[in-house]
């Protein structure tokens, strides 16, 4: 690991950011207590809700964390496509007793705000989605003594947020569950995507800045995989949902390692944009039909989200997951990151061993 992540955490191992209650105060700090680095997700958030899960966090641990911010997003949405969706999903609002939500909700996520209160109030660390921050952005970071880290998928964005000034960047496979992380939403390249062992190495034939790799990893000999690579860390998503820390609904626990769900694959159907989840009635049904409008779908669609889950069912419910998810463990934070380390240890000892003389 590079001397500055070296100093942010004891193991090269990364929470990921999972917006939508699943890393929680707990979750990261248990993380970080453990020896991790654990990250609060700010997105959807309100800049209060933001500001009240760092106080919580900082009562829970000394140990370091990083927060995450989405970035505004461009108005590419048609509103007679949304329109469209809106009369698609009906049935929906009736079988839930819902009403649809209103798609012209926030389009900026509070991103200035946010950025604001955690100038004021550093962090050890801020990391972005969908896009790159400005220089003068990341500038004002620096000179705060946050660490920046920029997520991307391609050694193009890498090397723009290199440009733009970023401490390092978080490398995201398709493997990865939840959201693609790309910098520009672009509906022709859906179904497409670079495989994270791929990714991380033509990011480092192109950037300097060290390497956060992301995407499906769930075992200690993947994460000694991307660091022979060339990535400088680690970053888990899945892995740690299942955990009794994590703040995901139970339903979304189960189905995990639920046979009844077998695959997954990027879909609109929840948000506007690709998001990888299991494949589930609502993702068969929609997918095939939602139209690129992030955010607008997402706040159409949240409604209907949270009243399946009331209802106890997980045909309806956004069940974002990466494509190791079968291999989920249930187990404490603490128990688990240890259960990686060793791992990681047997695969580079079986490696050099392995080895010519």
């Amino acid at each position: 690991m590079s001397s500055a992540l070296t100093d942010l955490c004891r193991y090269p191992i990364v929470q990921a950011p999972m917006a939508g209650g699943a890393s929680g105060p707990q979750l990261a700090a248990a993380v970080a207590d453990a020896g991790g680095l654990g990250f609060l997700a700010a997105g959807y958030k309100t800049v209060d809700g933001m500001y009240n899960e760092i106080k919580q966090l900082r009562r829970l641990t000394g140990g370091p964390f990083g927060v995450n911010l989405f970035m505004p997003q461009p108005a590419l949405a048609d509103p007679s496509a949304v329109e469209v969706y809106r009369h698609q999903l009906a049935g929906e609002a009736a079988w839930y007793e819902t009403p649809l939500g209103d798609p012209d909700g926030c389009d900026d996520d509070g991103y200035e705000a946010k950025v604001a209160i955690l100038l004021e109030d550093p962090v050890p660390v801020v990391s972005f989605t969908f896009g790159c921050p400005t220089r003068n952005t990341l500038d004002a970071f620096a000179k705060a003594g946050t660490y920046t880290i920029v997520t991307v998928t391609s050694a193009e964005e890498a090397q723009a947020a290199q440009w733009a000034g970023a401490d390092a960047v978080c490398v995201q496979g398709v493997e990865a569950g939840g959201h693609q992380s790309t910098h520009r939403d672009d509906p022709q390249a859906d179904h497409t995507g670079t495989g994270l062992l791929t990714l991380v190495t033509q990011v480092r034939e192109t950037v300097q800045i060290p390497i956060v790799a992301t995407g499906g990893l769930m075992r200690g000999s993947q994460i000694a995989a991307v660091l022979a690579a060339g990535a400088d860390a680690a970053q888990l998503g899945t892995a740690f949902l299942i955990c009794p820390e994590s703040g995901a609904h139970l339903l979304h626990k189960q189905a995990l390692t639920n046979q009844l769900f077998v695959r997954t694959e990027l879909t609109r159907a929840f948000s506007g944009r690709p998001a990888r989840g299991l494949v589930n009635r609502f993702v068969r049904e929609h997918g095939p039909y939602a139209p690129a409008a992030y955010p607008q779908v997402h706040y159409l669609t949240t409604g209907l989200r949270q009243a399946a889950a009331k209802a106890g069912d997980a045909q309806g419910m956004a069940l974002w997951a990466g494509q190791g998810h079968r291999m989920a463990r249930e187990l404490p934070v603490g128990e688990l990151i240890e259960l990686l380390i060793d791992e990681l240890e047997a695969a580079r000892t079986a490696l050099s061993m392995r080895s010519p003389r």
